[in-house]
């Protein structure tokens, strides 16, 4: 079998409050529906979908994970400098975002921090 694309599928409450978050962030839009706000990111054009919470969890045939008792996926953003670390974390806090670990250097050659979007989901920006 060859698999020819991969993508994520993450749960929110509010779409209109998910498209603000991540076009803050500069996320580049790929999509609007009544279910769902979708979004490129990287070079790739790595593909995130933000399904309204019923929606996703209807077709996924199970429960949603809670995130405020654990977490699902946390996905790394790469930094190009220590200086794009510090800008990731002021466009982070100034689109609503939740610093989970501030900016700091972590294990030789490593510098980053967490970040929680509205709906609790992680990801991880760092450069190394």
């Amino acid at each position: 079998m060859h698999t020819k694309k991969i993508w994520a599928n993450f749960a929110v409450a509010d779409l209109a409050r998910t498209t603000a978050f991540y076009t803050a962030l500069g996320f580049r839009p790929n999509g609007v529906s009544k279910d769902l706000t979708s979004f490129l990111v990287g070079d790739d054009d790595f593909v995130i979908h933000f399904f309204l919470k019923e929606v996703l969890q209807s077709n996924i045939g199970g429960e949603i994970a809670d995130l405020e008792k654990g977490n699902e996926i946390i996905f790394t953003l790469s930094a190009n400098s220590i200086a794009e670390v510090h800008e990731w974390a002021e466009a982070v806090r100034n689109a609503g975002g939740q610093m989970v670990t501030e900016p700091a250097a972590f294990g030789e050659g490593y510098y980053g921090f967490v970040f929680a979007d509205p709906d609790g989901h992680k990801f991880n920006i760092f450069h190394m």
